[in-house]
């Protein structure tokens, strides 16, 4: 009975999101175009809040925890485990002020309304996962970004998605890379919950009901042995998702 009435339910949805990306489209354009970065991020800030907004009526919630208080003043490295797109909206919203700049797959940065246009033009890098080379300069590239302008760098170690919830083993070759160039950081795990019910059906219908929880997990400081830390953050990544308990 859940899944039937996910059909006309998910539908509304995918016109709700549709929308939000083609009226957000031009809103970024004049943003970034007459009015420069601030009034960019602000609007990308606001298009992610209202694609959360739409989700809503598949009966998701959200939970946003962080009992830390994140320096503004200094780059942020932040490692969360991959569920599935709907990851990102609370990330870009709740961690807003931080200016976070993602890792994206190249394959994003053209097509999509709002979405390809803030890839190319709010200070996140695409990345060919073909082209090892190019990957490993982009990433070098955002590291030393954040390390000058005390941005955030949102980073999926996972690689691609668990559609199960369980986490995935980190690839850190990345992660590494951005700690190289981005030495000032503070890195920052957040564990994810349950974002992949969304996606318990497939790509359609949609879950109904799910509650997505994000928590913020202790920061974390660069150490001179990198592979210790990568160690750590891992360890605080999975020690939050429920589906690994």
């Amino acid at each position: 009975m859940q899944k039937l009435l996910a059909y006309p339910l998910s539908f509304l949805y995918l016109i709700l999101f549709g929308l939000c990306l083609l009226i957000f489209h031009p809103i970024q354009w004049v943003c970034f175009n007459l009015f420069g970065y601030e009034a960019h991020r602000i609007s990308v800030a606001l298009l992610n809040l209202c694609l959360m907004r739409s989700t809503q009526v598949l009966g998701t919630t959200y939970t946003f925890s962080n009992p830390h208080d994140l320096p503004t003043d200094r780059p942020l490295i932040i490692v969360p485990n991959h569920q599935s797109m709907h990851d990102i909206p609370p990330l870009v919203w709740f961690m807003r002020k931080h200016h976070p700049k993602f890792v994206s797959k190249k394959e994003l940065g053209k097509g999509i309304p709002s979405v390809s246009y803030n890839l190319r033009h709010g200070g996140s890098i695409l990345i060919d996962r073909k082209d090892s080379k190019q990957a490993l300069m982009e990433i070098s590239k955002l590291g030393k970004f954040i390390e000058k302008n005390n941005y955030s760098a949102v980073i999926f170690p996972e690689g691609t998605r668990s559609r199960t919830g369980h986490p995935k083993p980190f690839k850190t070759i990345g992660l590494k890379l951005l700690m190289k160039n981005a030495p000032r950081a503070l890195v920052v795990p957040v564990s994810i919950n349950d974002s992949w019910k969304l996606l318990k059906y497939g790509k359609f219908p949609l879950g109904l009901g799910a509650h997505v929880s994000f928590h913020v997990q202790r920061p974390i400081e660069i150490k001179e042995n990198l592979d210790t830390v990568l160690t750590e953050v891992e360890k605080a990544v999975v020690s939050g998702v429920n589906s690994f308990k």
